[in-house]
């Protein structure tokens, strides 16, 4: 990634100042399957070891795995590249939050969507102002 990047932008991997506070107090944790970088080092506000992402393109929270999501809320002190974190068989796969991308969820009816609008069936009665 350029230094260009990192010093104009923050939704793209990292900032600057996440490159210099992880090669100053980083200690790599684990990788996700996703390829985002996991971290942690220095106290934060409240005196617990601080947590951090490093990102594998835009910086989206919705792309943290369950796991991992866990590890980096202090949910649990055991990462799941320690633990070997195995989902159950009745999770879904992880899957980013698709709002904003031609893959979001787009119902009949709404503007988005493509085709016709249906039409209106009897069970509905608009509301006019005084009844």
């Amino acid at each position: 990634m350029s230094l260009l990047t990192q010093i104009f932008t923050w939704w793209n991997g990292q900032t600057i100042g996440t490159r210099f506070h992880t090669w100053r107090f980083g200690t790599k944790v684990g990788q996700d399957e996703f390829g985002n970088v996991y971290y942690q080092g220095g106290k934060d506000s409240e005196g617990r070891t601080r947590r951090w992402v490093i990102y594998n393109g835009y910086a989206d929270a919705s792309a943290i795995p369950a796991g991992w999501h866990g590890w980096m809320h202090h949910r649990t002190d055991v990462s799941p590249a320690d633990e070997d974190y195995k989902p159950r068989e009745w999770q879904k796969t992880h899957r980013a939050n698709p709002t904003g991308t031609s893959e979001a969820y787009r119902p009949p009816g709404s503007l988005a969507a493509t085709g016709e609008r249906p039409r209106v069936t009897g069970d509905y009665d608009a509301w006019t102002p005084g009844n």
